[in-house]
Parts: structure tokens; sequence; C-alpha cells
């Protein structure tokens, strides 16, 4: 097991992964910016180092600094959390050669899956069911008019490094799909460094389903289930639930094999997502996330099993404890992403939280960094903390959820609890009728005037 582990990341998350090395007895490093000087993370971790600025690119992404860091506190392994360099192979690699360990897949798995093209290559490879599309990068509009006739309109042209959104663009027929071309290349240029898009079938409704993964890079994987994380603004995942309302056990159990057998034969090494687009029965790969995800508790609640204990075992070198017969899958969870945002038009909000209750009691949990008299710094992501919530099914934790958002109180700053209290009260979701476009027709619709 490690001696002492380096959290390479910020907010909820450091103080996730931070909780999960004490419970296994490791000591922790915590690493910030200036403007994270006052964060609880800072504040519990047996030692910390301040990494530079505010601006990520000379904190949280300065890789001299970090390895700096390790070296100053004799950290013998680096947890990158989610985002950042969480998803860097180079950083991986480099850690590596100085001899500490990168908690987190091989680096060559995550080149492979963070480049869009050669993800859908390999999981083609590997059985999983792909939406039709190019077979490659195209590049010129020649060649995507050609694929667009032969899988039909519309399409959705997709930047091969992207993600988020960026560097996406529907077209209804050929004369909006050249224009998709040219604006997703430069859209994509000027967002990852990379002009490279490829040609997609665009799904009408579909929902938007991840299935989550553990594998101990010894040829061994299981799956834990899938989360619903359908109901998005603008490609960014507002609510996350698991078990989904549109799928039954056994294509649940289907799927789920599917990606477990794909990521034992690949000798995938701990935490991953993998993402699918669903529609009329059917499964379409669309990315893995070779990370934790912001999502992650509604996993842990709904089997019981701790996702980052798991992870860091497993990068230690322990072998997959856990087999497919074991996981159970117990009740219902869903998750709000709690932000510092205007609750209707998204608008960052930060400054100083000058009250902050959350809410408690059986099957509701807070992960958040946030506390009375924090200040939310501008510079990063707006996220305040994820409640969550657990219970027998989905209709008492729907009943568990409304309670829970309706104690939450943070004053000082804009949140999207209102937003919350308003979608928790709907019909359409209520009935779990709803894909990745309902949230902004909502959005957009009377309907959301009293957000």
């Amino acid at each position: 097991m490690f001696d002492k582990i380096l959290i390479a990341n910020r907010g909820e998350i450091a103080l996730r992964v931070l909780r999960a090395a004490k419970e296994l007895g490791i000591a922790t490093v915590a690493v910030y910016s200036t403007a994270d000087k006052e964060a609880m993370h800072v504040k519990l971790a047996d030692e910390s180092v301040c990494i530079g600025p505010p601006p990520a690119r000379d904190s949280y992404l300065n890789v001299p600094a970090l390895l700096a860091a390790c070296e100053i506190t004799g950290a013998d392994a680096v947890h990158p959390g989610y985002g950042f360099l969480s998803e860097n192979a180079r950083f991986a690699d480099i850690l590596t050669e100085h001899g500490i360990t990168f908690i987190g897949p091989k680096p060559e798995h995550i080149r492979v899956m963070g480049d869009k093209i050669e993800a859908k290559r390999t999981a083609t490879r590997l059985g999983i069911p792909c939406v039709p599309g190019s077979p490659g990068a195209v590049s010129e509009a020649s060649e995507a008019l050609k694929i667009a006739e032969g899988i039909g309109y519309p399409v959705i042209v997709k930047a091969a490094a992207g993600g988020g959104g960026r560097g996406m663009k529907v077209a209804k027929n050929a004369d909006e799909l050249v224009n998709a071309i040219s604006n997703a290349k430069i859209e994509a240029k000027a967002a990852f460094g990379d002009d490279a898009v490829y040609l997609e079938k665009y799904l009408a409704k579909p929902r938007h389903i991840e299935i989550q993964i553990l594998g101990d890079g010894r040829g061994r994987a299981i799956h834990l289930g899938e989360r619903d994380c359908s109901l998005q603004r603008r490609h960014q995942k507002v609510w996350e639930e698991s078990p989904s309302p549109a799928l039954n056990a056994a294509q649940r159990e289907e799927i789920g094999g599917v990606c477990a057998r794909a990521m034992a034969e690949l000798g995938y090494i701990g935490v991953g997502t993998i993402e699918f687009l669903y529609e009329d029965g059917a499964f379409y790969f669309i990315e893995m996330n070779t990370r934790i995800q912001v999502e992650h508790p509604v996993t842990e609640m709904i089997t019981g099993i701790d996702l980052v204990n798991e992870q860091i075992k497993i990068a230690a070198g322990s072998p997959l404890t856990i087999a497919q017969e074991d996981v159970r899958f117990n009740g219902a969870a869903i998750e709000c992403r709690v932000n510092a945002e205007h609750a209707r038009t998204f608008v960052p909000s930060p400054g100083r939280i000058t009250y902050f209750h959350p809410p408690g009691g059986l099957g509701v949990r807070v992960d958040s960094a946030a506390y009375q008299g924090y200040n939310i710094p501008p510079n990063y992501d707006s996220l305040v903390g994820k409640l969550i919530v657990h219970a027998r099914n989905r209709t008492e934790a729907l009943m568990r959820l409304r309670r829970a958002l309706d104690e939450f109180v943070v004053d000082g700053i804009e949140t999207t609890l209102p937003l919350y209290r308003a979608l928790v009260r709907n019909t359409d979701i209520q009935n779990g009728q709803y894909d990745i476009h309902w949230l902004e027709g909502y959005l957009n619709s009377d309907a959301a005037n009293d957000i």
C-alpha cells in the first residue's frame, strides 16, 4: 500500500479522495493555488503545498510544481481526481518516470480513449456497439456528404479531441453539413488545438446511459450497473440517477457484461465509465472516461462499494477482490450537482457563502468542500457540492430528494437549488419521461418562469 498520496486536485473531489485515503491509513498531501488557501481539503490534509497563483495553468495544471510537491513531501502516489490532469497521459508517463504511481489507468488507455476516433475503433474491436458514422476523421466536405448519404440525416459532427459539447454541430441536410464541418473544425482547433472531426448518425431523442466499470489490469473486470445522465444543459450533466428509469434488469446485465468483458480484454486498470446513447432499445458507444466521475456517488449508494477506495487499492497492486456475482444493486439513488450559478440562466455566481446548511437524515449524502464563510473563487468550475439521496425505490428517492432540497440552504451566492426544487416536482421527471434534450426544452418554456 502507498505511504503517502498527493491529491492533484481541489474542491469536493480532493476532499473525497482525502477521506478514502485516511480510511485506508494513508497519509495525504493537499496542493492548492493561492485562491484555495482556505479550502477544506487544505485544512484537513496531513500536509499541504502551495503550487502557484489562481490560474489553473500556473497551479493545478503545472506539472513541474506538482512534481516538486511530491519530492518535497515524499509522496509515492498521485490521485488526479477528475478534470485538470486526470486524463493526461503525458502526466501519467512523467510520474512513472519519477517513480511515482499515477492512481488511474495505463497511459496508453488514456490516450486511446482520449481520441474519440481511436476510442470508437477500439470499442468496435472489443464488441461494444457504436453509433453508425465515419470510420475515422473526415477532412473534406465531399467525404462527409458521401458518408451522411449512407447513414441518413440528421448527422452530428464531433471534434476528435473534444468534450463538453465543444466542436459539436448538428446538420439536418447537405447544406447544413458543409457549414457544420467548417465551423466544428474551427471550434475544435480553438478549444483543443486539433481540428480533426468525425461524423455520426444523430439520434433524435436518446437517453445518456453510462456503465461504471472496475478492472485490475490482470484480465479481471466487473461492471457496477448504469447511471442515467440524460438531464443535461449544453452537454453538461445536471442530474444523475441509478437505476435508469428506461432500463430493465436484463438490459442492464447485457450491456454491463459487454463492457466488463471488453475492459477485461483491454487489461484496463482502475475505474472507468463507458458512455452510451440509448434509443429504441439499442445502445451506441459515444466515449469512455478514464477517471473517477463526478457522479460516482450514485453508484456507491446502490452498490455499497467505495469506488475511490477500490481505485487506490488496485493502483497499489491489489487484485480485484469483488466478483461480478458479489455485486448487488440496492434501491435507487439520485444526484444533483449544486453549482454557484443562477438557476435559470446559469450565469456564474462566485463569492462568499454567508450561510451554509446542508440537509441530513437517512439516505442523504452531501459531497461538498463548502462551508459557511468559504469564498467560491471565480477561477474554476462553479460546483458548490453534490446532493445524493438513496431510498428503497425511485418514488421514495424522489420524495427524499424533495425533502432534502427544501432543507438545503446556501446564502450569499446564487445556486442551482431552485432548479432542482422545480425538477423534482415536475411530472415528466417523476415519471422518468425525459431524454438528453428535455432540460433545454424545459428551460426555454414558460414552465420554467418561476425558477
